[in-house]
């Protein structure tokens, strides 16, 4: 899953590795790859609010999300959409919880509408979990990946604000050098 040519591939392996094994007791290399190249994809311009509702405006809410990844009463046009939109949910709410609460919190409407940290976690849970039940064909080897990530959402969570945590600590010891 690495995505080699991202520049930013080997300092996310780097971080997350060192995060999740020494700081949340997480030692499952094909977690800290995905978790990586999740890292990576988000650095990109518009690939964390993606997804588009009927009027082409991004959905910014989780729960507004959801919808889109129902084939009987929502938007997803096919079983393989459902996939990827929950893929996609789950790598969202795991990105968010972890890495930008504090913009959450931040925000005007924050107390009106907010998704608390359980509230992505499970989300994120459950949609890595439907994502786990796509096991045949070519979901088949990906599958056992997204059942664990699923049952350890909340610790790659946690390794994840850690990884921030340390990030910044990096970037306010070098502003007083």
């Amino acid at each position: 899953m690495p995505t080699e040519t991202h520049p930013l591939e080997s300092f996310f392996q780097r971080a997350v590795r060192s995060s999740f094994a020494e700081n949340v007791g997480l030692n499952d290399p094909e977690i800290v790859d995905y978790v990586a190249h999740m890292l990576c994809e988000f650095s990109e311009p518009d690939n964390l609010h993606r997804l588009k509702d009927g009027a082409g405006q991004c959905i910014e809410n989780i729960v507004k999300m959801l919808p889109a990844a129902d084939p009987v009463y929502g938007t997803a046009t096919s079983f393989d959409r459902e996939r990827a939109v929950r893929k996609y949910i789950g790598d969202y709410a795991m990105y968010v919880a972890g890495t930008q609460l504090d913009v959450l919190e931040s925000a005007p409407s924050y107390l009106a509408d907010r998704s608390i940290v359980s509230e992505l976690i499970r989300i994120g849970k459950e949609s890595y979990f439907i994502v786990s039940q796509f096991d045949l064909f070519e979901y088949e080897k990906e599958a056992p990946l997204f059942a664990r990530l699923a049952e350890c959402m909340d610790f790659c969570v946690l390794g994840l604000a850690l990884v921030r945590e340390g990030l910044k600590g990096r970037a306010l010891g070098s502003a007083h050098i």
